[in-house]
């Protein structure tokens, strides 16, 4: 929804300043559209759902994985393509995996969106419009900023979605910001955000020279200044920031490389999350005992480090999957669907 919309809307018809929170109330609590909200008027719902979309985006497919993730490919008012997530676990957790762009600019080599063609930031409402399509499917109570693009590089509407979120059902300490390292929008959320919003960083290499052979935005902000900034947020907060490290098969997941990472990254700042590779393009993941062993590396480091559970891999909805594009891949996801 439109919120900056709903609230001239409704100024412009002289309505209470009230009523803007009885809609808001009303949509983040999972109402399905206007008629459901009671205690507004008719004729002011009906004057609502004429002038003020119930979403700014369209559903175009939905599929549902084996293991009860949701995957969701919408479309904006002027025919971006954007996919989001919703992962069911075990232990009663609903989390959200949210997109902040369509399509990313930064072109990591092992990401399926990166491939894409760009095509713009999301404004705040086309982010919490994602969230809000799922809270009306299920309670929600985590969310990550890990889907489409890099938040970094919209981080206005990103924390005005995210400052919304807990009228969803998620709290700020049960939200997460991921960036591969944009140097400026890391210092601005560092320096700028109050709220106990978590910080991760898709790292993926040990050193520089890999990094940036499979992550560009390296060769702008290299390591040692990306995890200075990592390290000054965790001393600020008290919070370690979550390292996610894709295992791509032959190429970063030496014993070596393990070693070095744990030497990178030392004992206090910083929590390991090992996410077995989704194949999108020119990698093959680590094998289970690849893995293992990296991470037996760690521990004798006494680096923190845990393996992802993998969630929506046969919908193409886990880590690095999204790309809500070509029209072929649409026609055969809606055909699914």
């Amino acid at each position: 929804m439109d919120l900056t919309l709903l609230e001239e809307t409704l100024r412009g018809r002289g309505e209470p300043d009230y009523r803007a929170g009885q809609v808001w109330e009303w949509t983040a609590r999972g109402a399905d559209g206007y008629e459901a909200m009671t205690n507004l008027p008719r004729p002011l719902r009906d004057a609502l759902a004429e002038a003020v979309p119930f979403s700014t985006l369209t559903v175009e497919a939905e599929r549902e994985s084996r293991d009860g993730t949701v995957k969701t490919l919408f479309r904006t008012a002027d025919g971006h393509p954007v996919e989001a997530v919703l992962m069911r676990y075990r232990d009663g957790r609903r989390s959200l995996c949210l997109s902040s762009q369509s399509g990313c600019p930064l072109t990591c080599t092992f990401c399926a969106t990166g491939a894409m063609a760009f095509g713009r930031n999301l404004t705040a409402s086309e982010i919490l419009d994602q969230a809000l399509h799922f809270r009306r499917l299920a309670d929600v109570d985590h969310c990550v900023f890990m889907g489409m693009g890099e938040p970094m590089l919209n981080l206005d509407a990103v924390l005005a979605a995210t400052r919304r979120l807990p009228d969803v059902g998620i709290t700020h300490r049960r939200t997460t910001i991921s960036t591969v390292g944009w140097l400026p929008g890391l210092r601005r959320f560092v320096d700028e955000v109050d709220e106990p919003i978590r910080l991760a960083l898709s790292l993926h290499a040990p050193d520089d020279e890999l990094r940036s052979r499979i992550m560009p935005v390296n060769d702008r902000y290299p390591l040692a200044e990306i995890l200075a900034e990592c390290r000054r947020h965790a001393a600020a907060t008290n919070r370690r920031v979550f390292v996610e490290y894709v295992m791509l098969a032959g190429v970063n997941d030496a014993p070596r490389q393990a070693r070095a990472l744990a030497t990178l990254l030392g004992r206090d700042h910083f929590k390991v999350n090992l996410i077995p590779y989704n194949p999108t393009g020119i990698y093959d993941g680590s094998p289970r005992g690849r893995i293992s062993a990296f991470k037996a590396e760690l521990d004798r480091a006494r680096v923190p480090a845990t393996v992802r559970l993998t969630r929506g891999r046969d919908i193409e909805a886990a880590c690095g999957q999204l790309a809500a594009a070509p029209g072929a891949r649409r026609a055969r996801t809606a055909a699914r669907a």
